[in-house]
C-alpha cells in the first residue's frame, strides 16, 4: 500500500454506517411506541420532508435545530394526524442513537487502515446521536477525531466547517488528506471547495448530476484499497 496520503476523512452515514437500517428501526419504534402505524407511503413522505430538510441546512438556510424540531410536525400536518412532534422527536433521536448498524466491511476495512493512515469521522447531524452510534459499532476507538458539525457551529459542504476540522488535525496538509462519503453535494462538493482530493462511495451505481467531479468513485468500500 503505497503511502499518497496521510489523513482520510470518513464521512459517517451510509459511508461506514448503515443509517438507512438505522432510521427505518427508529421510526419504526417510535411509531409504534405513539401506536401508529408506519406504512411505506408515509416513510416515503418522511423521507421528502427530511430530505428536503438536511438539504436545507447543508445549504445554510436552516440550522440544525430546524430540522430536528420540524420535520415530524411537517409530516403529521401533512398527514391529518393530531400528534406532539416535539415528545416523538424526543423518543425519536435516541432510538436513532442505539442504532449499531455497520455498511458491511466498513469496520474491518477501517481497522486495516488505520495501521498505516490517520483516520477521522467528518459528519453532519446531532452529536449526542452520532457519538452514541460510533461508540456502539467500535468505530469512535479507531479513528483518530470526530467531527460533527452541531460541535463545530458549521456543517458540510460548507469552507468554514471544513476550515475547523483542517485546524484540528495536527500536521495537516490538503495534499495528503482525502475524504470519503456517499454524498456528491455534502462530502464531494464541500471537500473539492475546500482543497482535497475526494472519493466518492457509489454503491448504487448512480449518475454524476450537475459540475460535480470526484477524484475517485468506488462501488464497494472495499474498492478504497486499490486507491490508497
Amino acid at each position: 500500500m503505497t503511502q499518497r496520503y496521510k489523513n482520510l476523512l470518513f464521512d459517517a452515514d451510509n459511508t461506514l454506517l448503515d443509517f438507512k437500517k438505522t432510521e427505518a428501526h427508529a421510526l419504526k419504534l417510535a411509531f409504534k411506541h405513539f401506536g401508529l402505524h408506519l406504512t411505506p407511503e408515509i416513510k416515503a413522505l418522511y423521507d421528502e420532508i427530511n430530505h428536503g430538510l438536511w438539504q436545507d441546512f447543508e445549504d445554510g438556510l436552516i440550522d440544525k435545530d430546524t430540522v430536528v424540531t420540524t420535520r415530524f410536525h411537517l409530516l403529521f400536518t401533512e398527514l391529518g394526524l393530531d400528534v406532539n412532534s416535539h415528545a416523538f422527536e424526543a423518543y425519536y433521536q435516541p432510538a436513532l442513537g442505539a442504532g449499531a448498524f455497520l455498511i458491511p466491511g466498513a469496520k474491518a476495512l477501517c481497522e486495516r487502515l488505520a495501521e498505516a493512515f490517520d483516520l477521522y469521522i467528518v459528519t453532519n447531524g446531532v452529536s449526542a446521536t452520532q457519538y452514541s452510534r460510533l461508540s456502539a459499532t467500535g468505530l469512535d476507538a479507531i479513528v483518530k477525531g470526530i467531527f460533527v458539525s452541531e460541535d463545530l457551529g458549521s456543517q458540510k459542504p460548507q469552507r468554514a466547517y471544513f476550515d475547523q476540522v483542517f485546524g484540528r488535525i495536527p500536521n495537516f496538509s490538503k495534499d495528503s488528506a482525502l475524504i470519503i462519503g456517499d454524498s456528491l453535494s455534502s462530502d464531494i462538493a464541500g471537500g473539492s471547495r475546500a482543497g482535497i482530493d475526494t472519493c466518492w462511495y457509489n454503491p448504487q451505481g448512480l449518475p454524476l448530476s450537475g459540475n460535480i467531479q470526484p477524484t475517485y468513485t468506488i462501488n464497494t468500500l472495499k474498492a478504497l484499497l486499490d486507491i490508497l
